[in-house]
């Protein structure tokens, strides 16, 4: 245990010397023995030297010393020493509390060392801890600074990548100077470099390969453990940066793999109308004597299969979009129920042969959003909830307002959607049992839904039961007023 006047070596000369006159003054009024006496200051001397150290333990012995023979020795009040046995007596005094304060000042020593290993181990364990159980490559290399700064209480952590050329700190200012030392350490390998605004710093090092480094201040850690910190420092900079190349390699495989689905998908879809237009037009052209009604459904399928093929013309230029992140939001004041009315319209030949019903809950408001493009995700709903519903069958459309959002969604009777499709129906090219039995629809449909809407700054989300239909919701912002108002405002 650590006393206040312990850090000041003005209050521990003062101490020595108080404490020895209060101890004497206190033995001497009591009228205690020669041997109490010896007992007490020796333990005086024992404790000093296990509080402020060696050097001042000696200093009150010998205040101690001379204490005990003037008052406790024959003769009395004198610092003449009478016989063998007194000259004994003080000698053994002196040289025990000289013995007893070095061993406790070093058995204190000792166990003040022993408790900040544990401290200090402790903080090295819950160090790996936190890098280890960090899931995020790049969240732990910008946290690193801050973890250090908080386990180890220390005022400012300064970490730089090498590879990146990035500086990661717990402090808001780098400053320029430092900067330059740590990129300086390590392009030249030198571990040893003097770091400025009393920082220390050391190099992390990977085998023979140095892939950064780390500062810090102030200097209270010490060799040992800024060895340790740097090395676990190393390893966790490798692996999250060798998590984060495995990622884009990963990244960059999943982009052609996607590529090359798409490419497989485009090229199926579009030559299956093809070969029924090609078809119906090798029919036309080569059976002279074909009947009016023969000759009217080969116009038909030419028309219907044209119409399809410019549909996934019309997917593949809306995902490529997407893709390449063109897509804008330009919003204006709209009402709910025109938006419904107008993609109705624009699905009025696929919606031909079922009943349509439009609802509006409460109030329909003028609102900020963009209709074009959520005419584009109705209309992706409605034709694929009449694609895989019967003919009469009822659609119907909703739109209410509620907690800030302006909720949409699309309901129809059909057979549902199995439950092992549900989780994967918005991601590209990926078409459900009924879908692939069928053989419509080229699974892009409601992924550029998502993207849109994701894009709108809203979310979609799918309910369905086999057997009883499907529902689709989505929702935008609900924004009341001109944007450039609002955000006017909120500055």
């Amino acid at each position: 245990m650590q006393l206040p006047f312990i850090v000041n070596p003005t209050l521990r000369w003062l101490v020595a010397t108080v404490g020895t006159a209060l101890v004497t003054f206190l033995l001497v009024t009591t009228g205690a023995s020669a041997t109490v006496a010896g007992l007490v200051l020796l333990l005086f001397v024992v404790w000093l030297s296990t509080m402020a150290g060696f050097l001042f333990s000696l200093y009150a012995a010998l205040l101690c010393a001379l204490a005990f023979d003037y008052y406790f020795l024959l003769p009395l009040r004198s610092f003449a020493v009478s016989g063998s046995s007194q000259w004994l007596a003080l000698l053994t005094f002196l040289i025990g509390s000289l013995l007893v304060s070095r061993i406790a000042e070093r058995t204190s020593r000792l166990a003040r060392q022993a408790e900040m290993r544990r401290e200090e181990v402790e903080r090295l364990y819950a160090l790996s801890q936190e890098m280890v159980l960090h899931g995020d490559a790049e969240g732990l290399i910008r946290d690193v600074p801050l973890l250090l700064d908080r386990i180890f209480e220390l005022d400012g952590v300064v970490l730089y990548v090498r590879d990146q050329d990035q500086f990661y700190a717990s402090i808001e200012e780098i400053p320029l100077s430092l900067r330059a030392s740590l990129r300086a350490m390590t392009q030249s390998n030198n571990p040893t470099l003097i770091m400025p605004n009393e920082y220390s710093a050391m190099g992390l090092m990977l085998g023979v390969r140095q892939v950064g480094a780390l500062a810090w201040k102030p200097q209270v850690l010490t060799r040992e453990v800024a060895s340790s910190v740097s090395a676990q420092v190393g390893i966790a900079l490798t692996r999250a940066l060798a998590m984060e190349s495995t990622a884009r390699m990963e990244a960059a495989r999943e982009s052609e793999r996607l590529r090359t689905a798409l490419i497989d998908s485009l090229t199926h879809e579009l030559r299956t109308p093809l070969t029924s237009i090609r078809a119906a037009a090798t029919t036309l052209r080569e059976t002279p004597g074909l009947d009016e009604a023969a000759r009217l459904d080969m116009i038909a399928l030419v028309d219907e299969e044209s119409r399809r093929l410019d549909a996934l013309i019309g997917e593949a230029v809306e995902m490529a979009e997407i893709d390449a992140q063109v897509v804008q939001v330009h919003k204006a004041p709209q009402h709910a129920r025109t938006l419904l009315d107008q993609a109705v319209e624009e699905s009025r030949a696929a919606l031909r042969e079922h009943r349509v019903i439009l609802a509006v809950e409460g109030a329909d408001d003028p609102c900020w959003f963009d209709a074009h493009l959520l005419s584009r995700v109705l209309r992706h709903l409605l034709e694929n909830a009449a694609r895989y519903t019967s003919p009469g069958t009822r659609i119907v459309l909703r739109s209410r307002r509620d907690a800030g959002k302006l909720i949409f969604s699309v309901e129809d009777d059909g057979p549902g959607i199995d439950s092992m499709d549900l989780p994967l129906i918005f991601e590209k090219f990926y078409r459900g049992k009924k879908g692939a039995a069928i053989g419509k629809g080229s699974g892009m449909g409601l992924a550029i839904t998502r993207a849109i809407l994701k894009a709108h700054g809203g979310s979609i989300e799918v309910r369905s039961r086999p057997g009883y239909g499907t529902t689709f919701s989505f929702w935008v912002p609900l924004i009341e007023r001109d944007p450039a108002q609002h955000a006017a405002g909120t500055d």
